[in-house]
C-alpha cells in the first residue's frame, strides 16, 4: 500500500530520502510516521540535519544559508557575509570541513592580509560557519575558534576638528545637497547608509525616526539647530530626503561619497572622511557633558563603542577639569 509522504520525501525501495531541488539529498534514518521521523524531517527543513558523509564546504555553505543562523541576520549583514562566503567557497569549496585545521584558517586569513578588515572578517565568518558544522554533526571542534585577528596598521578614524566643521558650513549653504547630507550625518550620528534611507515621512515632531540597518535598533533622534535649518531649506521632491539632482531617485552611496570627497578637497579636509562624522557627533556630545548613556541614545551604539568613539574627547574634558583645579 502506497504511503502518503510529506513534501520532498521520496520512498526508494523502502528507504526514505529528503529530495529537494538545490538541496542535498539526505536519507531519513527514522521509521516513517514516528516522532523521530517528524523531528528529523523538521531538522532537515531548518538546515540543521546531520550532514551526509563526505560533505564539502560548498554543501556546508548551502546548509548554513538555509539555517536560522543565516536567515535571522539583517539584510545588510547577510550581504556582507555573502561576500566572505563566496571567498571561502572559491578557496575551499571542494574540501571537506572535517579536514580544516587551525593552520588552514590562519593561512586563509593571512592570504587576505592586504585588507585587514576583510582578513579578520574571513576568520569571523569561518568561525560561525564551523559552529554550524558542529550543530549538524559534521565536525566536533571549531578550528577557527581562538584564531587571532590582525591588528590594523591604519591610523584610527578621527572626528572632524571644530574649525573644519565650521569651514564646511561656511563653504556650503543650507540649501546645498552636500550641506543637508553633512547635517544629517553629524546631527543624527547615524551611518551613511541609514542617512541615505531617511524619508520625509520618518520625521516625527522635532526629530526623526530611524531604524538602523545594521542592528535593527529603532531610534528617535531630535534635530540640532543646523539640521533643522537644512531640512527647512531642502526641496521635497521625493519620499527620500536625499535625492539625485533630478529628484527622481534616492541619492546612491557612490554619488553621495563622491560629492563629499569633492567638498572635502575644496576645504582641505581630505583627512576626515564621511564616516568620521559619526565620531564627530559622539565627540561633540561628550564635550557638551553628555554621559555615554545619553550619547548612545542618539547614536544607537553600544557602551563599548561610545567609549571608543569618545576617548579623545573624554580625555580633553578630564584634562580641562583637572587644570581648572589649579587656578
Amino acid at each position: 500500500m502506497k504511503r502518503d509522504m510529506p513534501r520532498y520525501i521520496t520512498d526508494l525501495k523502502g528507504a526514505l530520502y529528503f529530495r529537494r531541488r538545490g538541496w542535498d539529498t539526505v536519507r531519513i534514518k527514522s521509521a516513517f510516521g514516528t516522532p523521530e521521523f517528524w523531528a528529523e524531517y523538521a531538522m532537515i527543513q531548518k538546515g540543521t540535519a546531520p550532514a551526509p558523509k563526505g560533505m564539502t564546504f560548498t554543501a556546508l555553505i548551502g546548509s548554513y544559508r538555509r539555517s536560522e543562523r543565516y536567515t535571522a541576520l539583517k539584510p545588510r549583514t547577510r550581504r556582507d557575509y555573502d561576500g566572505i562566503l563566496a571567498n571561502i567557497e572559491a578557496r575551499l569549496g571542494s574540501a571537506r570541513p572535517d579536514g580544516l585545521a587551525r593552520k588552514h584558517v590562519i593561512a586563509l586569513r593571512d592570504s587576505n592580509a592586504e585588507t585587514v578588515r576583510f582578513a579578520n572578517y574571513v576568520v569571523q565568518v569561518i568561525r560561525i560557519l564551523m559552529e554550524h558544522a558542529i550543530d549538524i554533526g559534521m565536525v566536533k571542534e571549531n578550528p577557527a575558534k581562538g584564531v587571532k585577528l590582525l591588528k590594523s596598521k591604519a591610523e584610527p578614524r578621527k572626528p572632524w576638528p571644530a574649525d573644519t566643521v565650521n569651514e564646511f558650513r561656511s563653504a556650503y549653504e543650507y540649501d546645498a545637497r552636500e550641506r543637508l547630507l553633512f547635517e544629517l550625518l553629524i546631527g543624527t550620528g547615524q551611518r551613511i547608509g541609514d542617512v541615505l534611507r531617511m524619508q520625509w515621512g520618518h520625521i516625527d515632531g522635532d526629530g526623526i525616526n530611524v531604524t538602523q540597518g545594521k542592528t535593527g535598533k529603532p531610534l528617535w533622534v531630535p534635530f540640532t539647530p543646523h539640521l533643522r535649518a537644512a531640512l527647512a531649506a531642502a526641496p521635497r521632491r521625493n519620499l527620500t530626503i536625499l535625492t539625485r539632482f533630478d529628484g527622481r531617485k534616492a541619492w546612491a552611496y557612490r554619488g553621495a561619497a563622491d560629492a563629499m570627497m569633492t567638498a572635502r578637497r575644496a576645504i582641505g579636509a581630505e583627512a576626515y572622511d564621511i564616516h568620521s562624522l559619526r565620531h564627530t557627533a559622539a565627540s561633540e556630545l561628550a564635550l557638551a557633558g553628555c554621559t555615554d548613556e545619553l550619547i548612545a541614545a542618539v547614536t544607537g551604539q553600544s557602551m563599548a563603542m561610545v567609549a571608543r568613539y569618545t576617548a579623545t574627547a573624554r580625555q580633553k574634558v578630564r584634562a580641562i577639569k583637572a587644570q581648572g583645579k589649579r587656578e
